[in-house]
């Protein structure tokens, strides 16, 4: 990968980390499901009209706001909502990139090299580490089954945005997002309730009105934009691993933010992390290449 796409996808692990954090803020202001439905209205609804011809064909437009819009974030806040807690939500999510490499192989026929095996071995020991050091935590079985539905859906999406080749990745994020907050406001309406639909704009304040543009404007049309141009630039089982990363920020963020401590563990699966970052982003160079530049 290009230093610049390195660059971008660490950037958007970042803003993806901190979402966990105005997640919970978004949270304490919304119901889940209508949080999400805000989201992607105000990320889709008004750019619409300005880009009214699709971005690509229909079957995939419909592809991605129903993995991703829709499966993928009606999954992952209901199980938070039925117990998952959200700091094994943000690591158990992270699945999706062992998913991704699974279906690029079987539907794409993307093969894994050794290299990239063996970096992701590396990330899910990191991963170990962190699910060790938050044993703690108390999550109910059904909530995280329904996160892990989740992160197969979002690796869904992956393919499928990778087989719809838009030419302009935010345009296609918007119509994904146009497709998705109706939907999503229809479940809402049945899962969540009127009353507290009514009861949460009645009781609106900046902290809600921020959370919800954070997560239009950041996490989704910033955020998804770049991570779809990656995935139609690069193979899809080596821009999954970035996402490897998501966690690493979301607690770093929520130490800044929130005040939660970092433990040793958590450092020590930092670097098991990023080491097999390296190794799936990085390609070995052939022995006669390996010289160093002149000063």
């Amino acid at each position: 990968m290009k230093p610049v796409h390195i660059f971008l996808a660490v950037c958007v692990m970042a803003a993806w980390g901190v979402n966990f954090v105005i997640i919970r803020v978004g949270l304490d202001n919304f119901p889940a499901i209508l949080l999400s439905t805000l989201r992607f209205g105000l990320a889709g609804l008004p750019l619409i009209f300005i880009w009214k011809t699709r971005p690509a064909p229909l079957l995939w437009i419909v592809t991605i706001a129903l993995s991703l819009g829709i499966f993928k974030f009606s999954l992952l806040f209901i199980g938070m909502d039925l117990g998952a807690g959200a700091g094994l939500s943000s690591l158990t999510l992270q699945m999706q990139a062992f998913f991704t490499v699974l279906l690029a192989f079987f539907l794409l026929n993307e093969r894994p090299s050794r290299r990239q095996l063996g970096g992701m071995m590396l990330a899910f020991i990191g991963l170990g580490f962190i699910l060790y050091d938050q044993g703690g935590e108390q999550s109910a079985f059904i909530g995280i089954a329904f996160v892990i539905m989740a992160a197969f859906f979002w690796a869904l999406s992956n393919l499928a945005m990778k087989k719809a080749q838009s030419r302009n990745p935010l345009h296609l994020i918007v119509w994904v997002s146009a497709f998705s907050s109706p939907v999503l406001f229809i479940i809402s309406w049945v899962y969540e309730g009127e009353t507290a639909i009514q009861n949460a704009f009645d009781n609106l304040n900046l902290n809600g009105v921020g959370s919800v543009f954070y997560l239009a404007f950041v996490a989704t049309l910033a955020g998804f934009g770049i991570w779809a141009h990656l995935l139609k630039t690069y193979d899809a089982g080596k821009v999954a691993p970035f996402s490897l990363l998501v966690p690493l920020f979301g607690m770093s963020s929520a130490a800044i933010l929130l005040g939660e401590e970092i433990s040793l563990f958590a450092l020590i699966a930092a670097g098991f992390i990023i080491t097999g970052l390296y190794f799936n982003t990085v390609p070995s160079r052939p022995r006669s290449q390996r010289k160093t530049l002149p000063c």
